[in-house]
């Protein structure tokens, strides 16, 4: 199995996830809202926070199908992938007391054990496509070098 094919299939599930994530947040946006009022955060971020998350969402998403883009949208994949995984390990130590899912459609179905090992395969996966681009840009780079001697 090259690197590329399997970039290319780690980067097109973590654009699966963002964008049914950021999809079903909005089509459903008065329950999404009051999730969001219920975490601890005070009350006036609602707003900014129901629209960012899926706009964030979707621009992650759309710098995951461009070759330039790639491997930032990797990062930001593993970022986001893992202040959430940070929050649902905060959660289930009941640092916040109870915490409803604020995710959308099926993913809220989850409990926060099975919600916190979904977040961990997908960090695991942005780790390994940011290490595989990695490499496959540095065999770019290597056989340049050697074609140019």
């Amino acid at each position: 199995m090259s690197r590329k094919w399997l970039v290319e299939t780690i980067a097109l599930l973590l654009f699966i996830l963002f964008v049914y994530a950021a999809t079903s947040k909005l089509v459903d946006y008065k329950h999404f809202s009051f999730q969001i009022d219920a975490q601890p955060l005070d009350n006036r971020f609602t707003p900014w926070i129901v629209f960012g998350i899926p706009g964030l969402e979707f621009v992650i998403a759309a710098m995951l199908i461009y070759k330039r883009t790639l491997m930032a949208g990797l990062w930001a994949s593993l970022i986001l992938m893992v202040i959430f995984t940070v929050y649902i390990i905060l959660i289930q130590l009941n640092y916040f007391g109870k915490i409803p899912c604020s995710c959308g459609g099926v993913i809220s179905q989850l409990n926060w054990t099975q919600h916190l090992f979904f977040n961990l395969f997908f960090v695991f996966i942005s780790i390994a496509g940011i290490i595989l681009h990695r490499k496959q840009q540095q065999d770019k780079q290597d056989n340049g070098t050697i074609l140019a001697s």
